[in-house]
C-alpha cells in the first residue's frame, strides 16, 4: 500500500511526523486543512462568508448563476456544495473522486461571456469554469474564509500552520484542476493578494449577486426553533466580512453589532474547554440536509428565499 508523511498537529501547535495510508483521503488525520475544516464552527460558518464575498466579482459570480440553482434555491446551491467538499476534506479517495468527476461534469457546461459591462468587467467578458484565474478565485474565497473562520472562533494558526493550511488548500484546487500556478506560492502572498481585491476598485455586485448576498447573510432557512442559533451564527459572518464589502452590499455595522460580535466571538472560543471534542468537530451534513430541505418546503409553499429583480 502507498504510503505518505502527514505532520499531525497537536494542541500546544507541536507537530510530529507520521506515515499515512493513501487510502485515507487527500487529506488524512493530521493534515491541517482537514483539522481546520473539521471545526464544527468553521463548517458553519465559511461558506457563507465565502459565498458572499465570492459575489463580489460579477465574471464568476454570472457563470454560476446561469448554471447553478444559485437563483432559484441558492442556500441549497450552499448546502450541496458544503456537502461535496466535506467528502472532500473527510472522505476516501475513492468518494472524493466521485464527487470531483461530477463536479468536472458540471463544470463542463459553465462557460459564456457577460451580456452586459459590470462594474470594471465590460460585455462580451468570457467566463469558463476551467479558467485558470476563476478557478484560483473559487478556492480562494474558501481559503480565506476558512481560515479567517478558524481565527475568529477556535484559534490563533501560527505562521508554519498558516503555510500547511495555504499549501493544503492549493492541493485541494489541483483536484478540481486548478494550475498549481494560478495561486500564491506562500500565505502571505495570498493575504496580500486578498486585501488588493478589498481595498481596489475591481469589486462589483450584479443586481442579482446583491440580492443574494443579502439573503445569504439574513436568511437562512431553518425550522423555527432554531433561528436563534441561526442569527447569532449570521452576526458572526457579517462581522467576520471587511468592512468594504459590508460598504458594497450596505450591511449595517454599528458599534453595537462590534460589541455584540466582540462578545459572541469570545464566547465561542471559551466554550471549546466545555464542549466535548466530538461535538464540537465533524461534519456539518445534517445541518445541510436541514437547510435544504427547509428552504424547498418554503418554495414548494410559495415562500422563496428571495426576490429577485426581473431580468432586462
Amino acid at each position: 500500500m502507498f504510503t505518505h508523511y502527514t505532520r499531525i498537529w497537536s494542541r500546544d501547535g507541536c507537530t510530529r511526523i507520521t506515515v499515512t495510508p493513501v487510502s485515507e483521503g487527500y487529506f488524512p488525520r493530521g493534515s491541517m486543512l482537514r483539522y481546520v475544516q473539521s471545526q464544527r464552527a468553521v463548517g458553519q460558518t465559511y461558506g457563507q462568508r465565502a459565498l458572499i464575498i465570492g459575489a463580489t466579482h460579477p465574471v464568476p459570480y454570472v457563470g454560476t448563476s446561469t448554471s447553478t440553482l444559485a437563483k432559484e434555491r441558492p442556500f441549497e446551491r450552499l448546502a450541496r456544495t458544503a456537502i461535496a467538499f466535506e467528502m472532500i476534506f473527510f472522505g476516501s479517495r475513492e468518494e472524493a473522486d466521485k464527487v470531483l468527476r461530477a463536479v468536472d461534469s458540471m463544470h463542463r457546461r459553465v462557460h459564456g461571456v457577460l451580456d452586459r459591462d459590470e462594474g470594471s468587467f465590460p460585455a462580451g467578458t468570457p467566463y469558463d469554469a476551467f479558467d485558470p484565474d476563476l478557478m484560483f478565485w473559487t478556492m480562494a474565497m474558501l481559503a480565506d474564509s476558512s481560515r479567517v473562520a478558524f481565527e475568529t472562533l477556535v484559534r490563533p494558526l501560527t505562521p508554519p500552520e498558516r503555510e500547511e493550511l495555504w499549501a493544503d488548500w492549493i492541493r485541494f484546487g489541483e483536484l478540481f484542476g486548478m494550475p498549481r500556478e494560478a495561486a500564491p506560492r506562500t500565505s502571505v502572498d495570498f493575504e496580500a493578494w486578498m486585501r488588493t481585491w478589498f481595498t481596489g476598485d475591481r469589486m462589483h455586485l450584479t443586481e442579482e449577486a446583491r440580492v443574494v448576498g443579502l439573503a445569504i447573510a439574513d436568511d437562512m432557512p431553518v425550522p423555527l426553533a432554531m433561528t436563534p442559533g441561526i442569527t447569532a451564527t449570521n452576526l458572526v459572518v457579517k462581522g467576520m466580512l471587511p468592512r468594504e464589502v459590508r460598504r458594497l452590499y450596505g450591511i449595517s455595522w454599528t458599534p453595537a453589532h462590534q460589541a455584540a460580535f466582540v462578545a459572541l466571538t469570545n464566547a465561542v472560543r471559551r466554550s471549546r474547554v466545555l464542549v466535548p471534542g466530538r461535538i464540537r468537530r465533524g461534519d456539518n451534513r445534517e445541518l445541510h440536509r436541514l437547510v435544504i430541505a427547509t428552504e424547498r418546503r418554503r418554495v414548494d409553499a410559495g415562500h422563496p428565499t428571495m426576490n429577485l429583480p426581473a431580468a432586462s
